[in-house]
C-alpha cells in the first residue's frame, strides 16, 4: 500500500513544485488540502504518513483575523509531539515553530529575491547540504525564532533563522526550496504584486533571476528533499 503525503495548501500558485516529483519517486501517494477549502478535522495528525506545510501570505500570528491558523496549529502540536515525519515551508515552519513553543514575529524587513544560504555545521551535514551555495528563493518579513530542542541549520545576512529540525522526522525552512522557477514563476509575482510594489522590488529582475537559476535550483532542490525523505523514521 502506497505511503501517503499530504500538503497543506494555502494559496494554489504556491504547491509542492519540484518536491512532487521526489515524492512520487519516492513512492508516496501526494494529496493536497486546501486551507478554507477542504476541512482540517477531517485529516488525521498521526496517521498520515507525512505532511507538508506550505507557504502563505499571511503572518503565523494572525490567529484573530485569520481562525483558520488556530485549527492548523492544534493539529501540528499533536502531530509534532508524536514525531509524526513534517516537512514546512515558509509560513508552514512558522507555523511549526509556534507549535513548538517558539515566537514567530515580523522581522522588519521583506527578504524577496534569489540569494545562497549560510549554513552551520549541522546544516552542511544534513540534506540541506544539496543547496549549498546556490542562490535559493527568499519571500517573507517574518521569522521564527528556533524551537527548544530544535537545531538551527542555515541563516541569511537579513535573517539568522532560516532552517530548523528536530531529530529526523521534523524541519522547518523559511526560504522556498520547493519553487519551480523554471514554470509558473509568474503566478507568484501576479499573486504577490502588491508585496512586491510595496517593498520597492522590480518584478522584471525577479523574472530575470528565476530564469537565469530556475533549473538549477529545481534540481537542487528536489535532490535535497529527496535526501530528507531518506532518513526519516514512520
Amino acid at each position: 500500500m502506497p505511503r501517503t503525503a499530504v500538503a497543506l495548501r494555502h494559496v494554489h500558485f504556491e504547491d509542492l513544485g519540484s518536491f512532487e516529483a521526489a515524492l512520487t519517486a519516492a513512492g508516496y501517494k501526494v494529496y493536497y488540502y486546501d486551507i478554507g477549502v477542504h476541512e482540517l478535522w477531517t485529516l488525521d495528525p498521526i496517521k498520515t504518513d507525512l505532511v507538508l506545510v506550505l507557504g502563505g501570505p499571511v503572518g503565523a500570528y494572525e490567529i484573530d483575523a485569520y481562525p483558520f491558523l488556530g485549527e492548523e496549529l492544534d493539529f501540528l502540536r499533536i502531530r509534532l509531539a508524536a514525531d509524526r515525519p513534517t516537512f514546512g515551508i515558509c509560513l508552514g515552519a512558522q507555523l511549526m515553530a509556534t507549535a513548538l513553543g517558539a515566537q514567530v514575529r515580523a522581522s522588519g524587513i521583506k527578504e524577496i529575491g534569489f540569494a545562497p544560504l549560510t549554513l552551520t555545521d549541522t546544516g552542511r551535514e544534513s540534506a540541506l547540504a544539496r543547496i549549498d551555495g546556490l542562490p535559493v528563493l527568499h519571500w517573507h518579513g517574518d521569522m521564527f525564532d528556533i524551537p527548544h530542542n530544535a537545531i538551527r541549520l542555515a541563516e541569511t545576512v537579513t535573517c539568522p533563522n532560516q532552517a530548523f529540525a528536530c531529530g529526523r522526522n521534523i524541519m522547518g525552512v523559511q526560504f522556498h526550496p520547493e519553487a519551480d522557477t523554471t514554470s509558473g514563476f509568474e503566478r507568484w509575482l501576479i499573486g504577490h504584486a502588491f508585496e512586491i510594489a510595496a517593498a520597492g522590488i522590480d518584478p522584471r529582475q525577479l523574472r530575470s533571476d528565476a530564469q537565469k537559476h530556475g533549473a538549477r535550483l529545481r534540481d537542487a532542490g528536489r535532490a535535497m528533499f529527496a535526501q530528507w525523505l531518506q532518513g526519516i523514521e514512520t
